[in-house]
C-alpha cells in the first residue's frame, strides 16, 4: 500500500512541476491575470507543486472543465470569411 501512496504523491509532484506555467487553467480561469505583481518565483513553484501533490486528480478535472469552456467559446465565435 505504501508504494501506491508514494506513486500518487510522485505523480502529483510531477504534475505540479509540469503545469506551473499554465496554472491559471486550474484555478483562476482560462486567462492569465493581467495585474500579476510578482513574477514566477521558486517559492511559487514549490507551493504549486505542493498543492498539486495532494490535489492533482481534482486539478485534472478542473483543467478538463476549463478546456471544455474554451472549446465552447471558440465554437460560439463567428468564423471569419
Amino acid at each position: 500500500m505504501n508504494a501506491y501512496i508514494a506513486l500518487f504523491l510522485v505523480a502529483g509532484a510531477c504534475f505540479g512541476l509540469a503545469t506551473f506555467s499554465c496554472r491559471h487553467w486550474f484555478s483562476e480561469g482560462p486567462h492569465k491575470p493581467e495585474d500579476a505583481i510578482h513574477p514566477a518565483s521558486l517559492g511559487g513553484r514549490a507551493f504549486w507543486a505542493m498543492v498539486c501533490t495532494f490535489l492533482w486528480p481534482i486539478m485534472i478535472v478542473t483543467g478538463i472543465n476549463t478546456a471544455w469552456v474554451l472549446a465552447k467559446r471558440r465554437r460560439a465565435l463567428p468564423q471569419k470569411p
